[in-house]
């Protein structure tokens, strides 16, 4: 099951440079002057998560997390993360919390409009915090879709779902995550 979410994960992160290679067979366009969508950026994130998880039970947590990423262009950017998510109860006192650190790579359909939606697939490293047991690190996983709406020319609120897989012997932690955040561009 570990090898099936890596493939699929690996192949949703090479659709952009599909669709991109396709795009090059078609007849060159003028330069676009893409100065203002280029840059730097700044993310904070807060949220709800909901654990998914065999190893205990399944509980509902805060999250927090931020990062700094990089605009290609309109419509591809790429950011690291580092997320916390956590207090879950998971049974008879114990609580368990999830830290991880991912590369994302992201698709936004730019338009004319303030609302931007997107998604997003990262891959990077996860631990788990159990304080009723052993913990545990890991690859972890992410999936991401949601909307940004422009507050002013470098100000974006961005609300969303992520979906988060932290691989660990024994019991995958799984997150489904509603998150609003901020992002800030340089």
């Amino acid at each position: 099951m570990k090898a099936f979410k890596i493939s699929l994960l690996a192949g949703l992160m090479a659709l952009p440079f599909v669709a991109s290679a396709q795009a090059a067979d078609l007849a060159p366009a003028a330069p676009a002057d893409n100065s203002e969508a280029m840059g730097l950026y700044l993310r904070g994130d807060a949220g709800m998560s909901f654990l998914n998880w065999s190893g205990g039970n399944d509980d509902y947590g805060y999250l927090a997390g931020g990062g700094i990423g990089y605009r290609y262009n309109d419509n591809m950017r790429m950011d690291v993360t580092v997320d916390w998510a956590g207090q879950y109860s998971i049974g008879s006192g114990a609580d368990l919390s999830t830290t991880t650190v991912l590369g994302n790579l992201y698709y936004d359909w730019a338009n004319d409009s303030a609302f931007t939606p997107y998604v997003g697939a990262g891959i990077g490293y996860g631990w788990v915090a159990n304080d009723g047991g052993e913990d545990k690190s890991g690859l972890a996983l992410g999936l991401a879709a949601g909307v940004a709406v422009d507050l002013t020319s470098n100000l974006a609120l961005d609300v969303g779902y992520r979906f988060r897989d932290t691989m660990v012997s024994g019991s995958d932690p799984m997150e489904h995550q509603a998150v609003v955040g901020l992002r800030y561009s340089f």
